[in-house]
């Protein structure tokens, strides 16, 4: 009989958070939907509580096709040059 320990050590991240925005006026918002049923007009509804309280402007969409899986780097990078913070979240 082999027995194996049920712990595991965390790997050292590499990435870090992006800083706090110092202020939310102004600021200009991605919205990346995870392709499920309601998604888009869920996140859309929300972004346009940021509009409306903040002044902040909707400057992209951007989609996943497949909701269990990490955005693809190459969506994440082309969105990050546009916005100042990005909502996402699931839509069942």
């Amino acid at each position: 009989m082999q027995l194996y320990a049920p712990t595991s050590t965390a790997p050292k991240r590499k990435s870090f958070r992006a800083p706090a925005l110092a202020t939310l006026e102004g600021a200009r918002i991605g919205v990346l939907e995870n392709s499920k049923l309601n998604a888009e007009e869920m996140l859309n509804e929300v972004a346009q509580l940021f509009v409306q309280r903040h002044g902040c402007t909707i400057r992209t969409l951007a989609s996943k096709r497949n909701a269990s899986a990490p955005a693809p780097a190459s969506t994440l990078v082309a969105v990050a040059q546009e916005v100042d913070f990005l909502l996402t979240g699931l839509g069942d």
